[in-house]
């Protein structure tokens, strides 16, 4: 049971009714006999769980309060064939809500402490559900299989706004006692980002002059600010960082939970290279990557298909779905060395420039 709010009546707010006529029973020298009589209701609104006047408080009397019905959020309090003083009526509906009240006071106390007890234990028991929910979901990862996620899953992460990217924690392997979680991109975040390159990436290829001119750690500059321009990481700082010449990375703590990798193709070694790379980094259970892959030769297609092949061939790759010539990206499941539950969602995303030969020249007279 949750916290419980006793209800407080409103009896500023109080109203009558039109008066309206029921028949009331009544014996005659011993006989039932039926007679019309006047009835007048009070409604009394009131807030809070209306369940709790159908329960009886650890303390109480042989004189429970009765009322004609509990209608919604109203109380209605009735008086049958009254007199003609007003202010004895006044008086008899004023009775019956004095004796609600005592009986709400007798209920509020121990809902108080009911209240009172449940601040006491949330947070222990919060922390134990969500260890349970982090243990299943780790074991899940280590029996080997992939995990088919529900659309409506929730998910362990902070939304993103500007967008703000906060990792989603996971529980490491073998952990008993008090548990670090391990972190990672959200799904959604990732897209994001994807889509942030995507469209950078279009742009690019529609202005050719100016990418032709532009070195492989140039359009990675570029890159990260546009991200950079989407996304905030932790008291509004820059999420993604630069290193080397050609990398792109989210670090938490001393791993990495988002890889970027720009390379401008020089050759089947390229892909080779690049893979090296990416697996020398430290990840975690769930680190999402990206190969930016800056094509300047006339057969994009050719290229493609051999950075396809390369990836299917190395020794980390897992599975990945069917992939469509043409497609705007590609996507992979590959592993971390050394460990095959440590996956590594990765997203080929192929940037056709034009060959730096082909920038135009301007002779200034």
């Amino acid at each position: 049971m949750g916290s419980v709010e006793c209800p407080d009546l409103r009896v500023d707010d109080a109203f009558m009714l039109p008066a309206t006529e029921v028949d009331q029973q009544y014996r005659d020298w011993g006989e039932q006999r039926t007679r019309r009589v006047t009835r007048l209701v009070l409604v009394v609104p009131f807030e809070g769980h209306k369940d709790i006047f159908n329960l009886r408080p650890d303390q109480f009397t042989t004189m429970p309060p009765q009322v004609l019905r509990l209608q919604g959020h109203e109380i209605h309090l009735a008086i049958d064939n009254p007199s003609n003083d007003a202010a004895a009526i006044n008086a008899a509906f004023h009775k019956q809500i004095a004796n609600i009240e005592k009986y709400l006071g007798w209920s509020r106390r121990q809902i108080d402490l009911h209240n009172q007890g449940l601040r006491n234990e949330l947070p222990g028991m919060v922390a134990r559900r969500r260890e349970q929910l982090l243990a299943t979901r780790n074991l899940q990862a280590e029996i080997g299989f992939p995990v088919r996620r529900r659309k409506d899953a929730d998910t362990y992460a902070a939304p993103i706004s500007r967008k703000s990217v906060r990792p989603r924690p996971h529980r490491p392997a073998g952990a008993r006692a008090a548990f670090k979680p391990e972190p990672a991109m959200q799904d959604e975040d990732y897209q994001s980002a994807l889509r942030v390159l995507r469209n950078q990436r279009n742009a690019l290829e529609r202005t050719p002059s100016v990418a032709a001119k532009l070195d492989g750690e140039e359009i990675r500059d570029m890159l990260l600010v546009g991200l950079n321009a989407q996304f905030e990481g932790d008291a509004g700082g820059e999420l993604f960082n630069g290193a080397g010449k050609t990398d792109i990375l989210i670090r938490v703590d001393d791993r990495n939970i988002f890889i970027g990798e720009c390379k401008v193709w020089s050759g089947p070694r390229t892909m080779d290279d690049v893979l090296k790379q990416l697996f020398g980094y430290l990840v975690w259970r769930d680190t999402k990557a990206a190969i930016l892959l800056f094509i300047r030769n006339k057969d994009v297609t050719a290229v493609i298909d051999n950075a396809i092949a390369k990836i299917k061939e190395h020794p980390n790759h897992k599975r990945c779905p069917a992939h469509r010539a043409g497609a705007d990206q590609y996507e992979f499941t590959m592993h971390a060395d050394g460990d095959p539950e440590r996956e590594i969602h990765l997203t080929l995303i192929p940037f056709a420039l034009r060959p730096t030969a082909e920038v135009p020249t301007t002779t200034i007279p």
